[in-house]
């Protein structure tokens, strides 16, 4: 389950920093909470990229970037920027923050968090007069939950196909919400960035973890991201059959759709136990599986759809576990008399953690006195977007209860400003 890091006597001064901003975060919190609380009968929150909700939820949050000093600004992509002064402005800024949407009916924290951090860190640096080395920005993006939008959008990144899309089918396409946002849609689909990346020297972005390795009774309460995993995935693969009369047809004249596909699940879920026995980083999900509308209980399938994700930090093993699968759907076709189409499949370039920001994140931990885990990062976040345009990037990891985009999503407050006081930690001390 990872590697545990420092295991020593925790610094005073830590106790100190979680007195100083528990009611601070906690108040962020309620009053976001409370201004994008689900209609009912939902029980969690609701803010979808590029709608109103959003954009108030994020004039909050730059209200208090405001009461602390913090220079406030938005690129063409609908970003916020708020930035404390370094006493180097030359040198490109150190950028921390998140999303500040969410799906449907979701927990506050995913996306939020980060956000907050982000703010708690300034506002230690504050109350101890420290001047940062080079500019901190605080940065709330839009739309991360449909796509990463806004971070793409940010660099010029967004497509044809997800300007035409629609968070739900009564609400209006991206292109309009944008165009209601203020946002050029030409802009921010061109391929270039509306920003200088140049002026980025690094992202590090503090998120709810969204698996249960930091939840553990004996764990440490914070990861530190060693990658985000690649994503090689297809929504529907095709196996085509032949029907036929489930008490007619004996074994060796049946073309069965259903068994080959189960039978070829069976197998890739074994072959993926191996790899993970043998150290790889690996997981892999059949998430959807289907007969047609018409099958019933006596007629042999015909026709069955699935889909898989497979997700892992080594482009190696991601391409060579596909290439199993597809061999031995082959074999398991002749076998069944069946064919497997797998179409064009999608894909998400594995990217890892800067080594040098990792390190510098171990050093503040350990001066935190806040114990870590490494973990890979298994969802997708704004941070690759910034390490495809080759800015250094990590991400910080919370526990956190009950998963996440559901309203049960859960955070310890003790656990959060942990997490805050390493990235405090790393921010004042970035250049030392």
């Amino acid at each position: 389950v990872g590697c545990l890091l420092h295991s020593f006597k925790i610094p005073v001064g830590y106790f100190r920093f979680q007195s100083r901003h528990r009611s601070y975060a906690e108040g962020i919190f309620a009053e976001i909470r409370a201004m994008s609380a689900s209609a009912a009968p939902g029980r969690g929150v609701t803010r979808f990229g590029f709608t109103p909700k959003e954009t108030e939820v994020m004039e909050r949050l730059e209200a208090y970037g405001r009461e602390l000093g913090l220079d406030i600004s938005h690129d063409p992509a609908g970003n916020t920027w708020m930035t404390m002064p370094g006493a180097d402005r030359t040198k490109p800024a150190f950028m921390t923050g998140s999303h500040a949407d969410s799906v449907y009916d979701a927990g506050n924290f995913d996306g939020l968090a980060g956000i907050v951090a982000g703010l708690v860190a300034v506002r230690e640096m504050r109350q101890k007069g420290v001047t940062p080395s080079r500019d901190v920005v605080v940065t709330l993006l839009r739309c991360e939950e449909q796509g990463l939008i806004g971070s793409k959008a940010m660099m010029g990144k967004i497509t044809p196909a997800e300007l035409t899309a629609r968070w739900r089918p009564d609400m209006p396409t991206l292109e309009e919400l944008m165009r209601e946002a203020g946002v050029d849609p030409k802009a921010v689909s061109s391929g270039k960035p509306v920003v200088d990346c140049a002026k980025i020297g690094a992202y590090v972005e503090l998120h709810i973890e969204q698996g249960l390795r930091l939840n553990l009774p004996d764990n440490p309460r914070v990861g530190l991201v060693t990658g985000i995993r690649g994503i090689i995935f297809q929504r529907t693969v095709k196996v085509m059959g032949a029907p036929g009369h489930a008490g007619a047809i004996d074994y060796a004249f049946r073309h069965d759709a259903l068994a080959a596909t189960v039978k070829l699940i069976d197998r890739m879920n074994a072959r993926w136990a191996e790899r993970v026995a043998a150290g790889d980083d690996l997981v892999f999900t059949v998430g959807m599986l289907n007969t047609l509308p018409n099958a019933t209980f006596n007629k042999i399938p015909e026709e069955v759809t699935f889909s898989f994700d497979l997700r892992t930090l080594s482009i190696d093993v991601r391409d060579a576990f596909y290439a199993e699968m597809t061999a031995e759907a082959e074999r398991i076709g002749k076998v069944h008399g069946v064919t497997f189409d797998f179409g064009m499949p999608g894909y998400m370039t594995p990217c890892v953690s800067d080594p040098d920001l990792m390190r510098k994140l171990h050093r503040a931990a350990e001066k935190a006195g806040v114990r870590v885990l490494e973990e890979p990062s298994g969802a997708g976040h704004d941070a690759q977007t910034f390490a495809n345009e080759k800015i250094p990037f990590a991400m910080i990891f919370v526990a956190n209860q009950n998963g996440s985009h559901n309203p049960d999503e859960a955070m310890r407050t003790d656990d959060f400003l942990e997490g805050c006081a390493v990235l405090a930690g790393l921010v004042e001390d970035f250049d030392a």
